[in-house]
């Protein structure tokens, strides 16, 4: 081990100075005080509550160069803006943010839950009546379950019901072929993993056998591609229905097959705190009165169940 010496380090046995003070460009930076956030909001959120897309999919729009703000196209959401400034999006002016509301919807067999499809079969959203306005689905149910399916107007609320960390819980009645105990349930409901992917634990309840089929009642808190269909095959059962009946304080209850009801303003507001007393931002341009005609939601949804 060597030490140090006067000669070897020029420092050494001398009482350690006070430090400078530390400069503009320091990493500490001016004495200026600190620094304001930027003013607006980000484009993307704008974007979202105008109803057009999601967050994340307003994000694409910018990406794929089909917005402009003060006639300018951008190519980053990393943009604040204001009520002052006039947004576009493929070519058509940001209308102003309407109400949010939210619809349940019974979804029949047979439809599938995306704009458009490459098969060209029909969709929810060419099921609804004539008279609703432009929705997005929250989440998804493939073509062949069945029931409760959240829409709304508003990409934020759309984002927020969607979030993991949300964590509401969506229960489904599944009928399955097979003669299920307890014994057999059990790994759903600690949790299985199934070609490597762990999925969260299930909440699993056994109503009835009914011949060569049984009744669950199944809760979950994920949404993950087919998640209770592979779950079951997991431990040897085969779906052959699947209805949603809930998700988080929202119920099917006896909606028909088809049929649409919107929440309350009031049940909305209060589960999920929003601020409908909050102005809606100016400079943007009105809204059009809504007719039949119908916008088609954004292509990207969220995982199906």
């Amino acid at each position: 081990m060597t030490t140090d010496t006067p000669e070897s380090n020029p420092t050494a046995g001398k009482r350690p100075g006070p430090r400078p003070a530390p400069t503009t460009g320091s990493r500490l930076g001016p004495k200026s005080g600190p620094k304001t956030a930027p003013e607006g909001e980000r484009i993307a959120k704008v974007i979202a509550r105008a109803g057009v897309a999601s967050r994340r999919g307003a994000e694409a729009l910018v990406a794929e160069g089909r917005v402009a703000v003060n006639g300018k196209v951008i190519d980053s959401p990393a943009l604040n803006v204001t009520g002052s400034d006039r947004i576009v999006v493929d070519g058509k002016p940001l209308a102003a943010p309407e109400p949010a509301r939210l619809w349940l919807y019974h979804k029949p067999l047979g439809l599938v839950t995306t704009a458009r499809d490459e098969k060209g079969r029909r969709t929810v959203f060419d099921a609804l009546p004539d008279d609703m306005p432009r929705v997005m689905s929250v989440g998804r149910l493939d073509i062949n379950s069945e029931g409760l399916l959240l829409l709304t107007n508003d990409g934020e609320i759309k984002r927020r019901l969607e979030l993991p960390a949300t964590g509401w819980l969506r229960k489904y009645r599944v009928r399955v072929n097979g003669t299920p105990d307890d014994a057999m349930l059990e790994p759903l409901r600690r949790g299985v993993v199934i070609e490597g992917e762990r999925f969260q634990p299930m909440s699993v309840t056994l109503d009835r056998q009914q011949g060569a089929n049984a009744w669950l009642t199944v809760g979950l808190r994920e949404g993950r591609n087919r998640e209770i269909r592979r779950a079951m095959e997991a431990v040897g059962l085969a779906v052959n229905r699947l209805i949603r009946v809930s998700y988080g304080p929202f119920r099917l209850g006896d909606l028909a097959p088809g049929a649409v009801e919107e929440v309350r303003a009031k049940v909305l507001r209060d589960q999920l705190g929003l601020d409908h007393d909050k102005p809606a931002p100016t400079g943007t341009a009105k809204a059009k009165p809504r007719g039949t005609n119908r916008r088609r939601p954004e292509r990207k949804t969220a995982p199906k169940t």
